[in-house]
């Protein structure tokens, strides 16, 4: 070691001890203020799973009305729209190999906005629930089941 490094290591360690009185004192006061990290899993506030399905897979889809008013429902490119009564369901498959995507679209008859709730009750199952939202408007106005088998809601 030469001469010139000898005279450098006490300032460098002066620094060091300063730099770690400096975070020291920051952490204390930053925990003397209330400033805490609370770690938690989202137990109740968890987003939904997104719900998916094989590609190329036969789908079953189930489309339920829960709302007061009939509900018009369309698989796009498949039917003329049907109409859904309150409390009825209706059913309709997707054919994987001449139907890669699905569109279900659906509207209430009296301009209400509606609310769909997606669940998957078996492995090759859509079950769309449609129910009255008079504080979401516009609403949900379609169901998208995609060719590489995740489900969206428009």
């Amino acid at each position: 070691m030469t001469d010139s490094n000898l005279h450098t290591l006490p300032k460098m360690a002066a620094m060091s001890f300063k730099l770690v009185t400096i975070v020291l004192t920051t952490t204390l006061f930053a925990g003397s203020i209330g400033f805490t990290v609370n770690a938690r899993t989202c137990q109740n506030t968890c987003p939904a799973p997104v719900l998916q399905f094989t590609p190329g897979q036969r789908i079953k889809v189930q489309v339920l009305n829960r709302t007061e008013n009939r509900v018009e429902v369309e698989k796009v490119a498949g039917t003329q729209p049907l109409s859904v009564s309150p409390g009825q369901q209706i059913e309709f498959e997707r054919d994987s190999s001449t139907t890669p995507n699905l569109s279900v679209v659906f509207w209430d008859i009296t301009s209400l906005a509606i609310k769909s709730s997606l669940s998957k009750p078996n492995p090759n199952t859509l079950r769309i629930e449609l129910k009255s939202e008079r504080n979401y408007p516009p609403g949900d106005r379609s169901v998208y089941i995609r060719n590489d088998g995740r489900v969206d809601v428009f």
